[in-house]
This record gives structure tokens, sequence and C-alpha cells, in this order.
């Protein structure tokens, strides 16, 4: 999570299938935060076919899964040996680098879906990860204006995000850049995140060998 910024860069033309990360057509985004903190903050979309840039996004991943929000055990050695490429090949997957100089210091992960009731795509915000050592200077935001600028570039209706309910730091940054909980009627109360895990098996026992 991070403080408020702004962003800047112009218009850019809409994506198609062929654009389905962005890496060709969506510039690097430039921001610069008030005060001391930091200056010219660079998010750029993720080339996951480039192992520098991958491993660098690797690294912050699993950086974030050490944290007690992400569960605080790091990634399994299977996601670390086949997520990049299982991302590689998924059309739908958007993520993008925030960059501090040459380091890289926080990361989005977003996936396009589709909402049945507005008949328009959608773009789910999966993962925001700001390193330990760079929160609350606005890389957060800048990130998250990121998703914005690519969901509109997609035709998408909205932003979609899951969040920890204790995890204030990150509720209040996501408030800061306009997100809502999920309400149709107030009477049937806020949407839950649900999930069931599936047993594993024979075809993904052979996923996991190849």
């Amino acid at each position: 999570s991070g403080r408020n910024q702004q962003m800047a860069g112009g218009n850019e033309p809409r994506l198609g299938p062929a654009d389905c990360h962005g890496r060709r057509r969506q510039k690097a985004r430039r921001c610069d935060v008030a005060g001391a903190w930091l200056v010219n903050l660079r998010v750029v979309a993720v080339d996951l076919k480039n192992e520098a840039e991958s491993a660098l996004w690797l690294a912050l991943l699993d950086h974030y899964a050490h944290d007690p929000m992400g569960g605080g055990e790091g990634l399994s050695d299977y996601a670390k040996t086949h997520l990049v490429d299982q991302l590689k090949a998924l059309p739908t997957f958007h993520g993008a680098l925030a960059f501090a100089g040459d380091t890289a210091i926080g990361l989005i992960n977003c996936f396009a879906g589709f909402s049945t009731f507005a008949a328009k795509p959608l773009l789910n915000i999966h993962d925001v990860v700001v390193h330990a050592d760079w929160r609350a200077r606005g890389i957060g935001q800048a990130l998250l204006q990121w998703a914005a600028e690519r969901a509109q570039q997609l035709g998408c209706c909205k932003l979609t995000l899951e969040v920890l309910s204790n995890n204030t730091r990150a509720l209040a940054s996501y408030e800061r850049a306009g997100f809502v909980p999920y309400v149709l009627d107030p009477a049937a109360g806020h949407a839950l995140l649900m999930q069931k895990s599936l047993p594993r098996t024979s075809a993904s026992i052979r996923m996991r060998r190849a």
C-alpha cells in the first residue's frame, strides 16, 4: 500500500487479444511523490519472457508470501519452478513492476474476467506487493493506477479485488484508490470470498512431474 501520488502519461490505444500482456504497447508510467520520499517511480508492464525481469518479479512475490498477510511461508518449490512458465502461457494475465531506479520494489498481478450483469469484461487484481522497505511511499497507489489504466484499455467495466479483513493497511490504500465493498442490496449484505480446495487428479500429478 502507499500514499496518494500523481501519475503521468497520456491516453493509449485499446488493447486487442494480441496484446494480452500489454508489453509492446503500454509505456512506462512515471510517478512523482510529494515531499522527499520518492521521485520518478516507474511502473512498467512486466515481461515474463525476460529472464532477469521474471526473476525480479518472482523474488518480490516470494517476499510478499513470507509476510503474515501473504501466508507467512513463502512460495512453494512448485510455484517457484512453474509459476512464470504458466503465466507466460496465460493470455488473461496482466502484470506490472514498480521500479525505483533499477531496483524492483513492487508488483501488481491482474487477471481478466467477465461481468455477466454488465455484459462486459472486468479486471481482477490478484496481488499487490510493495517491498517492506518501500512501503508508505505511494507505490501501492501507483500500481493500482496502472491497473485502472490497463482495465480501461481492455474495455473493462470495473476492477475487482479481494483483501483480508484485518489487513488494515491494504484496506486504507484501496479505499483511497476508490474501491468499496461489493454490495447489490444493502439488505443482502456484503459479498464474501469463498474457496474450495480440489483434490489432485492424475492429470495434475502428471503436470507437476513434467
